[in-house]
């Protein structure tokens, strides 16, 4: 089984909104059984908030239910658990060091699986949840993609 963690900074619009369409994407491709999908955020601002409604409209136009999500923090027990922890963004990528030491390489940003070196934005403050959903759906893909030829 293939365990990932999405990570933004508080998980209510960018990991939730990968969460998502990863799992509606193993879905649909019928291999659902073989993944772990869920996110978390490296900041407990959010924590027990539910999913932000921007997300929630891109996820309900596409079909897509998150009821029952609620922000998470990542915490230093989750390295043990997942596989792979895909940040949205750079500072994600600083602020889960202090929360564990990637010592097996586990921690990568979504947006390299898609040949980009840019970060996904935050629609928290760019209100463009667009943007970030084209971002997101296509760095999902490249990472399926990625995983596949992997095994």
């Amino acid at each position: 089984m293939i365990k990932i963690m999405f990570v933004c900074h508080g998980n209510i619009c960018r990991s939730t909104m990968a969460e998502f369409l990863m799992k509606d994407l193993v879905k649909k491709l019928g291999r659902e059984d073989e993944f772990l999908i869920e996110s978390a955020g490296t900041s407990d601002e959010e924590a027990g908030n539910p999913v932000h409604y921007g997300t929630r409209k891109i996820l309900d136009r596409l079909g897509i239910s998150c009821k029952g999500k609620y922000a998470q923090k990542l915490k230093s027990s989750d390295y043990e658990k997942y596989d792979y922890f895909v940040c949205m963004d750079r500072r994600n990528l600083v602020n889960i060091q202090r929360i564990f030491i990637d010592t097996n390489n586990k921690v990568s940003l979504l947006m390299e699986y898609a040949g980009v070196s840019r970060d996904v934005s935050d629609p928290y403050w760019t209100g463009d949840f667009e943007t970030t959903y084209k971002d997101i759906d296509l760095g999902v893909r490249e990472f399926y993609k990625f995983l596949i030829a992997k095994k």
